[in-house]
């Protein structure tokens, strides 16, 4: 019976990561291929070729992404930019999301800002405890009298879901950062803690097992 399982376990380390990947894979696929609906009924794929294409919402999505960048780039299509921006902000809530997203996106976006570029670690939610985080400001002033005037601000992510967490804000000696990687502080939040990246969390775990086995033994 224990062999029996362990093969069903070996098969479904074999088989979820590749099911999990196709279903993610076809639903953007399916997502991108919406684009096609912005084409008129005349020009899509299906109407002149007699058939669907899969992907080519995919390549008109990259296509619409590089001519709007391209563009924006220049100085016709900053003041086209601008124009279209001041129409939206005339609209009381849509002024508010567009501006809400559009600071977020380039705050983000944006290779020169430091924003989601460092991974850090702080006591949360009390003295120790250790939570992983990211760095979003590293200078959050705050005027009120008795606070720590060099506050950082952290966002720490929930598991599995890292798209919803808390906004910390700590002092800049409470913070630790960690040379690790974006994408491996997101490994290791949405795994649970399961994938352990190479660096300064591993080395302390595996430090303290062995310190941990010399005192058993």
């Amino acid at each position: 019976m224990g062999t029996l399982r362990k093969y069903i376990i070996a098969g479904l380390l074999v088989w979820l990561p590749f099911a999990a990947t196709v279903v993610i894979v076809k639903l953007v696929v399916d997502l991108l291929d919406n684009i096609i609906l912005l084409l008129p009924p005349d020009w899509q794929p299906e109407t002149v070729l007699g058939f669907s294409i899969p992907g080519f919402g995919i390549v008109l999505a990259i296509s619409i992404l590089l001519l709007t960048g391209m563009l924006a780039a220049n100085l016709f299509g900053r003041r086209l930019v601008d124009f279209w921006e001041a129409i939206l902000n005339r609209i009381p809530l849509v002024r508010s999301i567009y501006n809400s997203v559009k600071q977020i996106s380039s705050t983000i976006l944006d290779s020169s800002g430091k924003s989601f570029r460092k991974v850090v670690m702080l006591q949360y939610p009390r003295k120790g405890l250790w939570s992983i985080g990211f760095l979003t400001n590293e200078s959050v002033g705050t005027e009120i009298e008795g606070l720590n005037d060099d506050l950082i601000g952290v966002f720490v992510p929930t598991t599995p879901n890292p798209t919803s967490g808390f906004i910390v804000m700590a002092p800049r000696e409470d913070i630790t950062e960690l040379d690790m990687s974006i994408e491996d502080g997101f490994k290791f939040i949405i795994s649970m803690g399961v994938i352990i990246p190479d660096g300064p969390i591993r080395t302390k775990l595996t430090t303290n097992k062995v310190a941990q086995t010399a005192a058993d033994s």
